[in-house]
């Protein structure tokens, strides 16, 4: 996989990881804050930003790849982030290696499918058959841009190399990646996953997020060991639209979590 380093390779690691479709880029907003504490681990997943596409995309697939690459790092006990669907990655590679994950942020990830709200024409018109297909190699910027920004609530300046990375998503690829997530999360939900996790978890979902019903995050409620924070007046994409809360939030919680005993 394509990985990018920012921050001390002294300092305690972070993970990020990105959702479906997009790569490490989408973190930019919220890198330079992270990295002034923490050496900050962006992934691409296979077939996602720069990384070459893959024989499978099930999400247990996508996890052990990280965790290959933990392994190689030599690293243990590290928080772990996952924006939308890369939530359920860092998910599962707790579910799998309990011992690479010390701590949980999942930010805009859905509880299960059915907190799937309606979506824009936009994003119909790119994600799904017949006009996906067709649509999806001759996206421009402009239209990458509007398809990003339906996620949101409000006009956002979307970095260049999110558009470019996401360029490098062939339609074929992305539509087997939300196919293997939907598999993920109806054989069980997310909170349900959660609770069998001994692990602090912190879920950052926008109030007004367009995507997922915002309501349903009220799920996360009832998971043992786990904080949920409702961000007002923010969208899908926390990271783009609120960068310095998210900053904030997030540095919060791993400092938090690293100083709690383990049992």
């Amino acid at each position: 996989m394509h990985v990018v380093h920012d921050g001390p390779r002294t300092a305690s690691p972070l993970v990020l990881i990105h959702g479906s479709g997009a790569s490490g880029a989408s973190w930019g907003p919220v890198v330079e804050a992270l990295a002034g504490r923490h050496r900050v681990i962006r992934v691409d997943l296979p077939g996602c930003g720069r990384s070459p596409a893959a024989a499978a995309y099930d999400v247990p697939h996508q996890a052990r790849r990280v965790a290959e690459l933990l392994d190689d790092l030599g690293l243990r006990d590290v928080p772990v982030v996952g924006h939308s669907s890369g939530g359920w990655v860092a998910t599962s590679l707790a579910e799998q290696r309990h011992d690479l994950v010390g701590s949980l942020v999942l930010i805009s990830t859905a509880t299960s499918l059915d907190a799937l709200q309606p979506q824009p024409f936009i994003l119909r018109a790119l994600l799904a058959p017949p006009f996906g297909p067709l649509l999806w190699p001759r996206r421009s910027d402009a239209m990458i841009r509007r398809g990003i920004g339906a996620t949101m609530v409000r006009p956002v300046e979307i970095p260049d190399d999110v558009v470019a990375d996401l360029k490098n998503t062939t339609y074929r690829t992305f539509r087997k990646v939300l196919r293997c997530n939907g598999a993920y999360v109806s054989e069980r939900s997310t909170p349900d996953r959660l609770a069998d996790l001994d692990v602090p978890v912190l879920v950052l979902f926008g109030a007004a997020d367009p995507r997922y019903y915002p309501a349903t995050a009220r799920r996360y409620d009832a998971v043992p060991n786990t904080r949920l924070e409702m961000l007002p007046g923010v969208g899908h994409m926390p990271m783009l639209e609120a960068p310095e809360l998210t900053s904030e939030l997030l540095l919060g919680f791993t400092v938090a979590a690293a100083d709690t005993p383990t049992p």
